[in-house]
């Protein structure tokens, strides 16, 4: 599933492809697809005749701004966006097509079907699902250490499945969990209420640097990921311990092991991440 950098690759691309675009009207092939209005005549009625004023993300959804309303969107496991020329073949499981004025159209394409559509009045989205319970931003401004230990508090939770509740920090998904806790030494079952402050602060500079240098390097390609201009991620070559199951840790030469934490595959090095927190000795 895309997770932040490869939501915000996409948001970028877009940005780039269709900012500036009006909408002649909208072909829906697969219905389900629209969570908000249901109705896909509707869908089209009220987008036709608007221009897309920018693409902006929250968490792992895309926002994109119109004259009138806000399309969110989710690409959720295979879901991708790519612009056409209106009399480009259209690509088997192609099951949103928005026409645009100029000759193109951005089309949507999702092998699984399990992508999402909601519109809304401008504003209105923060305040309805799917955006109204979502955490903090983790490339934001706002994400300050003390923000994030306040999330944190004093929970008896494993620290891994806190990272993937969408509710408390947003967009950090298996793959950049287990590289932001391995580049600070946490093992995945560490109970939050064991973490140390500095560990903390580790952590969140770990989440941070990860999901930066992510972004800059286009995501992560592991299965079918590509932006809406058909290109790969790279970050997959930059992996510490994701997907690389008994190979040698590259800080320390442990084996990488995977076992599986609040039900997803979850990858670490138990040297360079002990289960259990070190306790400091004075000496006598």
């Amino acid at each position: 599933m895309p997770e932040l950098p490869e939501v915000e690759t996409v948001r970028r691309t877009l940005n780039q492809l269709i900012t500036g675009k009006e909408i002649a009207r909208v072909t829906v092939h697969l219905p389900r697809i629209l969570q908000r209005p249901r109705e896909a005549e509707l869908f089209d009625a009220v987008l036709t005749g608007q221009t897309v004023r920018t693409v902006e993300r929250r968490g792992k959804f895309l926002r994109i701004l119109l004259d009138q309303s806000v399309l969110v969107s989710h690409l959720r496991m295979e879901g991708r966006y790519g612009l056409y020329r209106a009399d480009e073949p259209i690509e088997k499981h192609t099951h949103v097509i928005f026409h645009f004025t100029d000759g193109t159209e951005l089309r949507y394409k999702d092998v699984r079907q399990f992508g999402t559509m909601h519109l809304f009045d401008p504003g209105e989205e923060f305040t309805l699902p799917p955006l109204m319970k979502l955490g903090l931003e983790p490339l934001d401004e706002a994400f300050t250490f003390e923000s994030f230990e306040a999330k944190l508090g004093k929970r008896s939770t494993k620290i891994k499945p806190f990272l993937l509740n969408q509710e408390y920090v947003v967009g950090i998904g298996n793959i950049y969990v287990d590289e932001a806790l391995h580049m600070a030494g946490i093992h995945p079952e560490r109970e939050i209420q064991s973490l140390k402050k500095e560990e903390k602060r580790r952590l969140h500079e770990a989440i941070v640097v990860t999901l930066s240098e992510a972004v800059e390097a286009g995501g992560s390609s592991i299965k079918s990921y590509v932006n809406g201009q058909g290109e790969m991620g790279m970050f997959q070559h930059q992996l510490k311990v994701y997907g690389r199951k008994a190979e040698a840790c590259h800080r320390c030469g442990h084996v990488i092991e995977k076992s599986v934490v609040g039900g997803r595959g979850t990858h670490y090095c138990a040297k360079c991440q002990p289960l259990k927190a070190k306790r400091l000795h004075k000496d006598t």
